[in-house]
């Protein structure tokens, strides 16, 4: 596989695509087996619709020369991805953690445009395949890389660091999340410090949360560059954190407000402003970025619907989001309020008792209306009064369709198979 002379076919394209749906003209197909099909069959397609080459690995697809025949079509996207990343030699930042990667790697991307031409992870595509995709979408015009690393288990993450060779690193926290893939907690602090280990062993920095003990140990004998809150040690002291419901931050002579709901937040938002920091962008021009951040896609966004205002936090569970979600939306200074909480996945063995504890996070919450969609949920039922379980969503929305809800603070969060927007069309 000669990489240099593919790469000298992708310079010439103006996009990559591993999906027929969505190709453009001129642009680089990359013919990638999925589960359930053999995109070698696309090829044909691929072409008819504009892509000017198309990567293979079945000779029996081969059309004529502007098909590229592989190995491994999969392994040849990573390596031209590397192969650009090193053909730039662009600063690139990569960041992982369990809780708030996406939402992270949105505020840090719009801080750094406000100096720079940056291009970051388009969505979540932080895996195997979204981490090469987002490589190759910098170009000569990059001037900053921003990437997301999603993991769910041992050498994941130390393989995307491999793709990337990110300069910097950030790792949001170690909560439990993907427990089934890493083995346990002390496996995801393992597994997200792959990367500590790619920046220490190439003598990049870490930026570093100071409020995150496991975070100031692991970087205790690296380079970094930290930030915490009333903490005179940190390269960026942050003064004060507020959150009802939205999150305020006042760091030197600035105080920011932002459009992101809960604490849980605001370590997020502390990250982009040190990051921000650390690269020269101004403080008026951080706060003016902070500030015109609006949430999207069932991440923490507060919306109304009739009388009631709405949490939706839909987009994704794991027992340390949830708790800190519920913790937060008990700290309101609210009326009457809901929580619509559905199963949180891959858990393994810690399942059960990973959805008791969030039972029992809400016991002692009286005034609270809790309602538990889920098998997992479910098998933690209770006779509590305010306590309503229900196995699945069809058995829930069949229970709620004719109850009218008024005068609500509503929290919704679930994990994304759940789909607990769906919520919304019961709330008038």
């Amino acid at each position: 596989m000669d990489i240099k002379y593919i790469h000298s076919l992708f310079l010439k394209c103006d996009s990559v695509s591993i999906d027929t749906r969505k190709i453009g003209s001129n642009s680089f197909f990359v013919a990638i087996k999925g589960d359930n099909f053999d995109a070698n069959t696309f090829a044909r397609e691929a072409l008819d619709k504009g892509a000017s080459y198309v990567i293979i690995d079945n000779k029996e697809y081969y059309i004529d020369d502007r098909t590229v025949l592989v190995e491994n079509s999969l392994i040849a996207l990573q390596e031209l991805a590397k192969f650009h990343r090193n053909y730039l030699k662009l600063p690139i930042i990569a960041l992982t953690g369990s809780n708030g990667k996406t939402t992270t790697k949105e505020l840090i991307n719009v801080v750094l445009s406000k100096k720079f031409k940056t291009k970051a992870t388009i969505g979540n595509l932080n895996n195997h395949i979204g981490v090469p995709l987002t490589l190759l979408s910098f170009n000569d015009q990059t001037e900053m890389g921003i990437v997301e690393m999603g993991a769910n288990h041992q050498k994941e993450i130390e393989f995307l660091c491999d793709i990337a060779q990110p300069d910097y690193g950030y790792i949001t926290n170690f909560g439990k999340a993907h427990l089934e893939g890493f083995g346990g907690v002390e496996g995801v602090i393992k597994g997200k410090s792959e990367m500590y280990h790619y920046l220490s062993n190439n003598d990049k920095l870490a930026f570093v949360n100071l409020e995150d003990p496991i975070q100031v140990e692991k970087t205790k004998t690296m380079q970094s560059y930290s930030f915490g809150i009333g903490k005179d040690v940190a390269n960026v002291n942050i003064a004060r954190i507020e959150a009802n419901p939205f999150v305020s931050v006042s760091y030197g002579q600035y105080t920011i407000s932002t459009h992101l709901i809960g604490l849980y937040n605001a370590n997020n938002i502390n990250a982009a402003i040190a990051i921000g920091t650390y690269f020269g962008v101004k403080g008026n021009d951080i706060k003016q970025a902070l500030e015109s951040y609006v949430p999207e896609n069932n991440r923490s966004q507060l919306m109304t619907k009739g009388t009631n205002e709405i949490i939706l936090d839909a987009y994704n569970a794991n027992p340390s989001s949830m708790k800190v979600a519920i913790e937060n939306f008990i700290l309101l200074d609210k009326g009457n309020k809901i929580v619509f909480l559905g199963d949180m996945f891959e858990l393994g063995d810690e399942s059960l008792l990973e959805h008791k504890g969030v039972v029992d996070l809400l016991m002692n919450q009286n005034d609270i209306a809790c309602y538990f969609i889920g098998k997992d949920f479910y098998q933690n039922k209770t006779n509590q009064s305010n306590f309503f379980f229900f196995e699945n969503f069809d058995s829930f929305s069949d229970s709620i369709k004719n109850i009218k809800f008024e005068n609500n603070m509503i929290l919704i969060k679930g994990s994304r198979g759940m789909a607990l927007e769906r919520t919304l069309e019961f709330i008038k």
